[in-house]
């Protein structure tokens, strides 16, 4: 994604920053002096775990390619990257495979850089924060969900982080999986009447004659702008899905066969539809659905909010077990702790109580240029 920071650049020394979390990969490039970045790219997914070396590899010549014009790439001293599953650990699988890749990149696009330092995404995001603090406490929500102790800029005792399959509680995949299993539940006859049935088979492309009540006027799918992310708020549950009668305020009205109308034998297709629809996918696309229940919690749909405040109990709850002490600094990044985030206000509720000072960061990147900054001082 070039944009207008990408401009002619004068002859120098250069700094680059990258931050790979599991929805994207982003690069920045700026001076060895400071200032603000001269250029910036983005590729896909970059998480060191789940994502193959030679997958990972083009993703950050994606990213660094268009960040870094060629006549530029010479120029490059140092590189510091944070990548999603990778730690400080010399033996670390995801470190081993951020550095291959990494290194892999720099070579095809022939960047000379004599300094390159694997991070993992949390301590460039914590190093982000205003005046690249060295100690305190990180907090990412957002695909993936973990906490992190930062001592010395490195990563000290973690809490949660255990990737889909065996933890990420309150991520944007967490929320996304409950979206789905709400929805399968509410058709078998299991869970309670929930708006996210309809939003759920709509996104996952269910036909609309299979659906509770029907297709909604309009047709197409829910937009969504990616894992962890918030639907627009304009967008009204009560717009957008049938009903005039009110059941806990999601505009939906709910009869003996969980929905206006929906059958046995529809809600029996339904879940034809959405389990191979979910199966054949990778399971952390289930974060895409994320968005959906923060759209129906805007509807005061009971079950999406429900999602949401355990969501933000967890999160709050990974933290808590790091024993944080008065006063410390806590850094939080994600898409669902961001400004207009579904999770940072019940966060930040749950933690006021202890008394941490709460900084939020939107970018690794900067953290990442900071830490390449300093691996230059450390050599001089």
């Amino acid at each position: 994604m070039n944009n207008d920071l990408n401009q002619d650049f004068v002859a120098g020394e250069y700094v680059v920053g990258i931050d790979a979390g599991g929805t994207r990969t982003r690069a920045v490039v700026a001076a060895v002096r400071g200032g603000d970045p001269l250029g910036e790219g983005g590729g896909g997914p970059g998480n060191a775990l789940t994502v193959a070396v030679p997958q990972l590899t083009e993703h950050l010549v994606e990213a660094l390619g268009r960040a870094v014009p060629e006549r530029l790439r010479r120029g490059v001293v140092a590189v510091a990257g944070g990548f999603a599953g990778a730690a400080r650990t010399a033996d670390e699988p995801g470190r081993t495979r951020a550095r291959a890749a990494l290194t892999e990149a720099l070579r095809r696009l022939g960047i000379p850089a004599r300094s390159v330092e694997i991070h993992s995404d949390i301590e460039v995001a914590f190093a982000s924060a205003p005046g690249h603090p060295a100690d305190g406490l990180a907090l990412v929500g957002g695909t993936g969900a973990v906490a992190a102790r930062i001592e010395d800029r490195v990563c000290g005792a973690i809490a949660g982080g255990d990737g889909w399959l065996l933890g990420d509680d309150g991520s944007g995949f967490w929320i996304g999986r409950e979206a789905a299993r709400a929805a399968l539940r509410m058709a078998d006859g299991r869970g309670r009447p929930t708006a996210l049935a309809a939003l759920v088979g709509r996104e996952l492309g269910v036909p609309g004659e299979v659906l509770p009540g029907g297709e909604p006027p309009g047709g197409g799918r829910v937009p969504g702008i990616g894992p962890g992310g918030v639907l627009p708020g304009e967008v009204s549950l009560g717009d957008s899905l049938m009903g005039e009668a009110d059941h806990g305020g999601t505009g939906l009205s709910y009869g003996d066969e969980g929905g206006p109308g929906w059958t046995r034998a529809q809600r029996s297709a339904y879940r034809m539809y959405v389990l191979p629809a979910v199966m054949d996918r990778p399971p952390v696309r289930l974060a895409g659905l994320a968005p959906l229940v923060t759209l129906a919690a805007q509807d005061k749909d009971p079950v999406a909010e429900a999602i949401l405040q355990e969501a933000a109990d967890h999160l709050a709850d990974t933290v808590e077990a790091l024993a944080p002490r008065p006063g410390e600094r806590l850094v939080v990044t994600g898409g669902l702790l961001g400004p207009d985030g579904p999770l940072l206000a019940p966060v930040a509720e749950r933690l006021r109580v202890l008394g941490l000072t709460v900084d939020r960061v939107t970018d690794g990147c900067p953290g990442a240029m900071a830490l390449a900054r300093l691996a230059l001082a450390d050599e001089d």
